[in-house]
């Protein structure tokens, strides 16, 4: 009988959430991943912003959509592996290289490779899917579907450094037509910030998503690493997580 667990790994544009995710994937046997950003709309079909009048890609409830997740969400539930036809654009997105040391992975590995195969003495195959996006923990029905959830918690300097420095992104119809998205001047502090305050405020005491503390049950189970910490010590605490379902 096989068994898959879904395993959200949030957090705000350019925290990190993404390459932690690839480390999961290596780490992790029989493991898929998917990427929230492939279930955005097409350009044309985004809201323009109510004040700045350019497309938001950040809003919540414009940004995904969010009934063709969670129904890719639940087929992969159901069988196990990505539907056919699904095709992803992360590959044409630049991403910094944070590496984890080799000793470290393979001790992991080594650990969830055993963790495997005792489960599939006793009948159970373990098939892990690892969602990441930035904005998991804002849609009822997303939250639900997951078993696992991690949230990177990064501070605003260090977000808004590294969206300055890759302010080129290739959208989810990029995949056959090659469109991009370069942010307009003053983007990141009028749009995408603002729009990721207003997603998660109610996670955190008084809406404070860089120092309020997390308010325990507003989404059940969550983890939440600080973003100071390093790739390897938020790989190894993530490992820490996903030993116990």
């Amino acid at each position: 009988m096989s068994k898959v667990i879904l395993v959200g790994v949030g957090g705000p544009t350019c925290s990190g959430k993404t390459t932690l995710s690839k480390h999961l994937r290596r780490i992790l046997p029989n493991s898929v991943i998917i990427h929230q950003d492939d279930f955005a709309p097409p350009e044309d079909k985004l809201p323009l912003h109510p004040v700045h009048n350019v497309r938001d890609w950040d809003a919540a409830p414009g940004a995904i959509d969010w009934p063709r997740l969670t129904k890719f969400l639940k087929a992969v539930k159901q069988d196990g592996k990505i539907p056919p036809g699904h095709i992803s654009h992360d590959h044409l997105n630049e991403q910094k290289d944070a590496p984890i040391p080799d000793d470290v992975f393979e001790r992991l590995h080594a650990e969830f490779k055993h963790i495997t195969e005792e489960k599939e003495k006793l009948g159970e195959k373990i098939i892990w899917g690892i969602l990441d996006g930035f904005l998991l923990y804002w849609h009822q029905e997303v939250i639900d579907e997951l078993d696992a959830r991690i949230f990177l918690r990064v501070p605003h300097d260090v977000l808004k450094k590294r969206r300055e420095e890759r302010q080129i992104y290739f959208t989810a119809e990029s995949a056959s037509e090659g469109t991009m998205w370069k942010d307009p001047p003053q983007y990141w502090e009028h749009i995408v910030y603002p729009a990721y305050v207003d997603a998660h405020a109610p996670m955190f005491e008084n809406g404070d998503v860089e120092n309020g503390n997390y308010v325990d049950g507003t989404v059940r189970g969550l983890v939440v690493l600080d973003g100071n910490m390093t790739m390897e010590e938020m790989v190894e605490r993530s490992c820490e997580v996903l030993k116990g379902m």
